[in-house]
């Protein structure tokens, strides 16, 4: 998981994208934000779904998504052909991860409109119904909403293999909307207690819903290296990158050694973790990369 709003250049996303196919990395997910959120708005920032369906044409066998698209930034019928297009040029390797939007500052510097809460899942509820319908085979889409309207129409082509993401802190409307609509249901940052109880209110609401195909994960932060000294080297380097000197990987980071991370995870997967996104903010450090593919993933094999 790669915070593509914090200056990550075109050549980087090749380099993060190659060092994923070459070392065994299944996915990589994206941020989609237009601004920096550490406050260095001088940083270049590439759009998303421009960088996934390029990535889509420059890969082979990666999964390319976004964890998530705020549902304020796009028209909902120009966000599923975008999805739809990538999948298409990859050959059906993207996942559209969806939300509602909180980054007040980057709405008002490019004018995207930025309600209240309840209003901006009153949009978000309306895109993931309008996707949803926009993707399916089962004959046109008719939708009438309080935010938008679309159809009779029924587009060509689908995706050759939807996914579709909610991202939320387990509340009970976006569990509900997930139950409705999503693949699979996106935390993040929640140390095992907290991923436990965010679970079990998500599966409660899959339970009303009459499903129980769904998936559950966590996006959380992450340092790795192979010995302390490597640790404490990235720890440092990763300080001096967010101005914190005194920089610790907070609780439910996946953070240390391999055999270290790998329990960590262990840990995540028996409180309900499906999988786990690892957030790499030293995005030009390529070698961490080779480390999750490699050694990280043999300890995981050892259990």
């Amino acid at each position: 998981m790669i915070e593509g709003q914090e200056g990550v250049t075109w050549p980087q996303w090749q380099a993060i994208a190659a060092a994923c196919e070459e070392h065994g990395v299944a996915s990589l997910f994206r941020s989609d934000h237009y601004l920096p959120l550490a406050g260095h708005e001088e940083r270049p920032v590439l759009d998303a779904w421009g960088t996934i369906c390029a990535l889509a044409a420059s890969t082979t066998t990666l999964r390319l998504g976004t964890l998530v698209s705020p549902a304020t930034f796009r028209h909902p019928a120009n966000l599923a052909k975008l999805a739809v297009t990538a999948d298409q040029v990859s050959g059906g390797r993207v996942s559209l991860g969806l939300g509602a939007g909180w980054h007040e500052r980057e709405h008002e510097a490019f004018g995207f409109p930025f309600a209240s809460t309840r209003e901006r899942m009153d949009v978000f509820a309306e895109q993931l119904e309008i996707v949803r319908g926009l993707w399916s085979s089962d004959g046109p889409l008719r939708f009438d909403g309080g935010h938008y309207r679309a159809g009779p129409v029924d587009p060509q082509p689908k995706p050759q293999a939807p996914w579709l993401i909610v991202g939320g802190s387990a509340g009970p409307r976006s569990a509900a909307l997930a139950a409705r609509f999503a693949d699979e249901y996106n935390t993040v940052f929640a140390a095992p207690d907290e991923c436990r109880r965010r679970r079990a209110a998500v599966e409660q609401a899959w339970t009303e819903a009459g499903r129980s195909d769904l998936r559950f994960s966590v996006m959380t932060g992450s340092v790795l290296g192979r010995d302390r000294t490597e640790v404490a080297d990235r720890s440092r380097a990763l300080g001096e990158r967010i101005g914190d000197p005194s920089f610790a990987a907070p609780d439910g980071w996946i953070s240390g050694t391999p055999d270290e991370a790998a329990e960590q995870l262990r840990r995540l997967a028996d409180a309900g973790a499906d999988r786990v996104m690892l957030q790499l903010l030293l995005h030009e450090d390529v070698s961490q990369i080779e480390l999750i593919g490699g050694e990280l993933a043999a300890a995981l094999a050892e259990r």
